[in-house]
Formats: C-alpha cells, sequence, structure tokens
C-alpha cells in the first residue's frame, strides 16, 4: 500500500512539472509572437533631432497602425492575463493533491509501522500513536446510481452534501450562490421532496434523489429543521461505504473559502465546527465544581468543552465514522432525541459498566475559519482585528433570522460594506 501511494505522489508530481514545462513553453511561445510582430520593441520614439516633414495623410495612417498596435496589445495583454490565472489556479489544485498524497503516504507508512508488526516503544518524548485509521475498502454495489453521480462530481474523493427540501429554499439559494463566488465544484444537493430537483437544475447544482423510502421520504417531505437534520446520519451512510470522504453542510452556512484547499486537515475520523464561542468552549477547559459540604475535598475538576456542531463536520470514509451514523440513527429512531445531542453523546461518552464508546478520532474546527453566529455578532464584529479576517464558513445557527443575518454577512465580506452588520443585536431577541 505505501508503495503504491509512493508512485502515486511520483505521478501526481510529474503531472505538477508538466504543467509547470507548459506555461514556461506558453511564455516563451508568446515571446516568439511579439519578436516577429514588433521587431522594433512596444514602443518607437523614433528621432527627436529630425523635423517631421511627413504629410497629413501619413500622419493618419501612423496614428490609425499605433491605435491598432495598442488594441492588439490589450487583447494579447487580457489573453495572458487570463491563461495566467488558469495557470494558478491548475498549480493550486496540483500542489493540494501533492499535499493529500504526502499525507495518505504518511498515512499508510505509519499503519504499516503500527498493524504490520510488533514493535517496541521508543525513546521518551519519540512514541506517537496511530491517530488516522485506514479508509474501507470502497463497495460501489450499495448503489451503483450514486456512485457514478460521486465519480462525476467529487474532486479527490471528497464532497459536500447538503440535504434540503422546499422548506428552506431562500436559505439554500444564498447557499448556492455563495457556493458559486469561491468556485466550490464537488457539492451535491441530496433532495427531500420532488420540488428540489427543478429548483437545483435552475441553479445549475448537482442534484441526487434517493431512492424511495416510506420513513426517509414521509419526514423528508413534511419535517422542519430539526427533524431534517436527524436524517443526514441515514443519508450519509451510502456515501461513506462508497468510499468518499464527506462534508456535510446545514443549509443555513455560507462559505466565504473554498474549505478543501488548506482548511481541513483529514487526520481525524470526525472534524467538527464547534459552538463554542471562545478559546475554552471551543478547545475546551478545566472547570473546577465547588461542594462545601465537602470540606476539605470541596473542590473537584471537571473537564468541559462545548460540542461538536452537527450542522457542519467532516467525516472520513473509516468504520468508526460509518459506526457513528449507525449509532446516531439508531438512537434517534428510537426516541424523541435531538440530533446534536445523541452525536456529541456517541462521540465523547467513554466506555463504562454496560456500554462501549465509540473509538473514533476527532478534531475541533478552528473557530475563526469555521465560524458560529454567536462568535460573529458578539465577537468578530465589534473587534477591529478580528473584523479583517476572512472565515471559510459562517453558519447562522445561533439566530432565528437567518435569511437577513445570511445577507448581512455576504454584504460584510464580499461586497465591503463595513457596516452591514451593525444593525443586528448580538442576540434573537
Amino acid at each position: 500500500m505505501a508503495i503504491a501511494m509512493a508512485g502515486r505522489r511520483e505521478r501526481t508530481k510529474q503531472l505538477l512539472r508538466s504543467r509547470i514545462a507548459t506555461a514556461i513553453l506558453v511564455g516563451i511561445l508568446f515571446g516568439c509572437i511579439c519578436a516577429v510582430l514588433f521587431p522594433n520593441g512596444f514602443y518607437n520614439s523614433g528621432s527627436s533631432s529630425t523635423p517631421n516633414t511627413n504629410s497629413t495623410s501619413k500622419v493618419g495612417s501612423a496614428s490609425c497602425e499605433s491605435s491598432e498596435r495598442v488594441k492588439m496589445m490589450k487583447y494579447n495583454f487580457a489573453l495572458i492575463s487570463e491563461t495566467n490565472a488558469q495557470l494558478k489556479k491548475q498549480v493550486r489544485e496540483l500542489t493540494e493533491k501533492v499535499r493529500l498524497a504526502e499525507q495518505s503516504t504518511e498515512n499508510a507508512r505509519k499503519q504499516v509501522s503500527v498493524l504490520g508488526t510488533e514493535i517496541k516503544a521508543g525513546p521518551f518524548g519519540t512514541v506517537k500513536s496511530l491517530r488516522t485509521n485506514p479508509t474501507v475498502v470502497p463497495d460501489e454495489s450499495v448503489n451503483p446510481r450514486l456512485a457514478k453521480l460521486l465519480e462525476r462530481v467529487s474532486i479527490n474523493k471528497e464532497i459536500i452534501v447538503v440535504l434540503a427540501n422546499s422548506n428552506v429554499k431562500p436559505t439554500l439559494e444564498l447557499q448556492i450562490a455563495s457556493v458559486k463566488r469561491v468556485n466550490i465544484q464537488n457539492y451535491l444537493v441530496v433532495g427531500l421532496d420532488d420540488s428540489m430537483e427543478s429548483f437545483c437544475e435552475s441553479n445549475g447544482v448537482a442534484y441526487y434523489k434517493r431512492d424511495p423510502d416510506k420513513t426517509v421520504d414521509k419526514v423528508g417531505e413534511t419535517g422542519g429543521n430539526h427533524a431534517v437534520s436527524g436524517l443526514k446520519f441515514r443519508v450519509l451512510r451510502e456515501f461513506l461505504q462508497l468510499g468518499y470522504s464527506v462534508l456535510l453542510s446545514d443549509v443555513d452556512i455560507l462559505f466565504l473559502q473554498n474549505p478543501f484547499l488548506g482548511h481541513l486537515y483529514r487526520d481525524s475520523d470526525v472534524e467538527s465546527m464547534s459552538d463554542g464561542h471562545d478559546n475554552q468552549t471551543t478547545y475546551g477547559f478545566n472547570d473546577v465544581s465547588d461542594d462545601p459540604t465537602m470540606g476539605w475535598a470541596r473542590y473537584a475538576h471537571t473537564m468541559r468543552i462545548w460540542v461538536f456542531n452537527s450542522g457542519f463536520f467532516y467525516l472520513r470514509p473509516t468504520l468508526p465514522s460509518i459506526e457513528l451514523l449507525d449509532r446516531v440513527s439508531d438512537t434517534l429512531s428510537n426516541s424523541e432525541a435531538w440530533d446534536q445531542a445523541v452525536f456529541n453523546e456517541e462521540l465523547f461518552f467513554p466506555s463504562r459498566p454496560g456500554y462501549i464508546g465509540l473509538h473514533a478520532s476527532k478534531r475541533v474546527m478552528d473557530m475563526y475559519e469555521f465560524m458560529n453566529s454567536k462568535v460573529l455578532f458578539k465577537t468578530v464584529r465589534k473587534d477591529q482585528e478580528l473584523k479583517k479576517l476572512k472565515p471559510v464558513i459562517v453558519h447562522l445557527n445561533y439566530h432565528p433570522d437567518k435569511v437577513e443575518r445570511m445577507q448581512g454577512v455576504v454584504e460584510f465580506y464580499e461586497n465591503g460594506k463595513v457596516d452591514a452588520l451593525d444593525s443586528f443585536p448580538d442576540g434573537s431577541e
């Protein structure tokens, strides 16, 4: 496996070198064309000491020729600029592919090292446990129709998935516009009712309608936000079984950058944004409980962290990720529990007598890159330095007036209107 990954890495590097060589040849070719068209250079000032004795007709002819040359230069400049932008984009994409190949190779090496032979612990400070679980073997027989669609829409076996019905069209329309602004191609809407197909076609985004499922269809067509939110754990299972990494997104989220380009770590089974609003609540803190009746032992230390947000998370196609989906789906199908609460309980509750906890690795996302609306409206918009940062996404999860605030976020971050967020209250009062 490591040898195969190394070969893939070498092929990727060869492709990158080939693209760079092509760009150099294009530059040389353009230089040769300019040398033929303009043998005396772009500007020919002539002799400044010789008086002008040419006729008026010759002056007019020279003026026209100069104007044509300027037009040609402008056209060539625009052509070069467009080619340069395309090459830069290709280089960025290839660089990301090389980085992913190197990361996969390193993960494979660690897996072989840990699982392949018995090992001894090294010197102090050198021991590192296996952090990244191997991915499952893709099984296209699970859903051949979806497999064919994902092969066409995904990039690097990664896909953004959004579940939606007709109740959320206004927010989904704003999200789709944001996806197009930052040129995200691997974006897929899973429609939960019949009207979503024509909506997606009119908006030019990839669409998937699941095969009939009485339980899922009934909730998907008539359910509100929380009911629909609970369906995603059942729906996403097939994506993982097919071998694709999924970035699940609720509809009340705006994309301001492409999350796949340098913003995801991909080293854990679950990588999720947080409902936390500062360093402590987002990344964890030691909270001391006080019970005066205990006298000398009145203080007890507790470890706390605010929950992962179940509306925006990245899943690698691993067994722990699939087990997580199964556990949450099973609990939700047999209770009236909130999907976000169950999602976090399965992720964080440890094994205990009568219960085996989920052995899944997890990572919390940077709260200023993957920003919830409490962070934005209570902190960021009031801080002159934080206002300069551009997040990857903004999730309007803390506020009910979603459309208005989403429009304000677009005005602030995309259109440069500095006071676009000022009129909104911190909370929902």
